[in-house]
């Protein structure tokens, strides 16, 4: 699908607990994908979409909501595959 993007992000730093993941879940509307709690404090985002709005909500992770402290941001662009559901908050 020409001009789509999909990313893979994990956030580091004070991202749990903050509401980081319900920012990112309303900055997402419209795209696909899902944000979870990761056991070791990270957060994990993966998102698909038109490559300009994914770059945009990749740039929002970078500082996420007011409580938040973001200490790193890892991104891996992936192919897009198209088999993600609307956005969504798991665990």
């Amino acid at each position: 699908m020409p001009d789509c993007a999909r990313v893979r992000a994990t956030v580091r730093g004070r991202v749990q607990m903050v509401g980081f993941r319900a920012f990112v879940a309303d900055h997402a509307r419209g795209l696909n994908g899902t944000i979870a709690n990761r056991p070791d404090g990270s957060v994990e985002c993966v998102v698909e979409g038109p490559a300009d709005a994914v770059d945009h909500l990749v740039g929002l992770l970078h500082d996420g909501p007011a409580y938040a402290r973001v200490e790193a941001v890892d991104v891996l662009r992936e192919p897009y595959r198209g088999d993600l559901p609307p956005f969504v908050v798991t665990s």
